[in-house]
This record gives structure tokens, sequence and C-alpha cells, in this order.
């Protein structure tokens, strides 16, 4: 019997006991196999993969849907990994296709790497915006940013969803609610008792990932970084909208690195709703 071809393989929606299989596709490609993440995004979002009759995955990615669940006003496409062997022959292409029909009118947003860009490009994205990462170990020193920030509490979460909703155009509830199991850290910046901005950070291999930040302004950003930073030993990981030239020039000045550059991209938008000027950080830029 013959193999069918890649191609015409069926696309399937994938599970969180598809995990394992996720992270050994994230292996293959040369990725960390980032488990703690792919549970999150399986169990928040919606995966779509091929199954390779040889066993695995030949390809995956996840969305994740914003705003009400039986009309989502954002999809955010993330993960997108093609297994090694079967790199350069239209599968990610297809996977793609598949996704951006599922989704139909629903306004899509991905961040790209510099390989990824030419076909999300092709398929009708458009890009938007830029995030930079920055990866170090913090080094506290000069000034602390004179903003208040303390740990969050259960009753700080209807208030952290309305801010995250305001900032980011959009209800993330499903999202933002599994924040306290899946973050190490999740602390609120407060002026008078009210909240301003608010952070988490969460294990990822051997780095800590601040993310989401999200902030009335700079200096809520630096205070808000400084106090996770405060409270762990392991390097920090964040992706930073480039507009936010102050942010990025202090993350360097307290050791961090810049290591990488995304392409913000947009698909059936102009560009993403809400407030781009207190949205600092994404909780990871494969979910927005």
């Amino acid at each position: 019997m013959s193999t069918p071809s890649l191609t015409a393989l069926p696309v399937r929606r994938l599970t969180p006991r598809d995990l394992a299989a996720c992270a050994d596709l994230s292996e293959d490609r040369g990725w960390p196999r980032e488990e703690h993440k792919w549970g999150l995004l399986l169990t928040a979002g919606t995966g779509y993969g091929i199954d390779d009759p040889a066993g695995g995955l030949v390809t995956a990615c996840v969305v994740t849907e914003y705003g009400p669940r039986d009309c989502p006003e954002l999809g955010a496409i993330g993960m997108v990994l093609v297994a090694e062997r079967h790199s350069r022959q239209g599968v990610g292409r297809r996977l793609m296709r598949h996704v951006v029909e599922e989704m139909g009118s629903t306004p899509l947003t991905l961040h790209a790497t510099v390989y990824g860009r030419p076909l999300y490009e092709e398929l009708g994205f458009k890009v938007t915006g830029r995030a930079e990462m920055f990866r170090g170990k913090f080094t506290p020193g000069g000034p602390e940013p004179e903003v208040f920030t303390r740990p969050a509490t259960a009753e700080d979460l209807p208030t952290i969803l309305r801010l995250d909703e305001e900032v980011f155009g959009t209800d993330r509830t499903r999202m933002i609610t599994r924040l306290p199991a899946f973050s190490d850290q999740l602390r609120v910046a407060e002026e008078s008792g009210r909240i301003i901005g608010y952070a988490a950070a969460w294990p990822n291999m051997t780095d800590q990932v601040v993310g989401p930040l999200i902030a009335r302004d700079a200096e809520t950003a630096k205070a808000l970084v400084s106090s996770l930073a405060a409270h762990t030993d392991r390097p920090l990981r964040t992706d930073i909208d480039v507009r936010h030239e102050e942010l990025l020039a202090w993350l360097t000045e307290r050791g961090l690195a810049s290591v990488a550059f995304n392409s913000v991209m947009t698909y059936g938008i102009p560009e993403l709703p809400g407030d781009w000027t207190r949205r600092f950080a994404p909780l990871t830029v494969a979910a927005g």
C-alpha cells in the first residue's frame, strides 16, 4: 500500500493528550520542549495538527481565541512547527491555510520569525509591528522606580481582568484566569490603592519569562520587572514592543541583551486592538 501524500493527510484538532507529541515536535526542530507552555496553550487554546503515519506529528500549531466564545474577536496563532524530515514540502502552508479558513472572519495575529514571514505574507498577513526579545541575568542598580508593587491576590483578579481587556482590546478571561496556576509570580502595581499595572513571571526551561506586562507607563513597567527579578535567581526573558524605547534601554542597563526580533503580523485588521502604550510584553509570543 502506498503512503499518502503529506498534503493529503487530514488536519485534526489537538488536545492536551497530544502534549508529549507537540513537545517532541519542538525538540525535533531544535527548540526547547516547553511542555509547561504547550500545556497552557492546548488547554486555553485550540491545537491543530497532522499525524505522521510513522508516528508523532508532521506539523502543529495552536490558536488562542479571545472575546466571546460564540463570536471571537481575535485569534492568536503560535507554535507553528513542521518536523525537520517533512520540511519544505508544503505541509506548513497547508496547515496554515486550514487554520485561516477554519477561523473564517475572525481577525488573526501572530509573531513571525524571519524564516516564517514569507509564508504568512503569502497567506495575506501584514506586518504591523515588531517585538524584541531580551534575555539575561537582571542586575539591580541606579535609582529604583518609585512605584509600589505587591503580589496579586485572588481579590485582585476581577480588576486585573478589566485592566487587561481595556489594554489588550478584547476579553482574555480564559487565558488570564489561568495565570495564578501557570506562573511562579503574579504581581500588581498600585497607586493610591488603584491597580495601574500587572505582570507575571513563568518558568520556561532555565528562564523566567516576564509576560504579560501591562503598565500605565515605563516607570510602572520597570517597577514590575524589578519586583519580579527580585524574587527569582533565574535569568529573565521577555518580548518587548520596540516602540517602548525607554524600557528597552533600561533592560540593557540592567544586564539583559537583545537576542532576537519577531515581526508582529495581523490578518483581517490593520493593527492590533487596544492600547499599545500600556501593552509592553505579551504573555507569550505564541498567544499574544
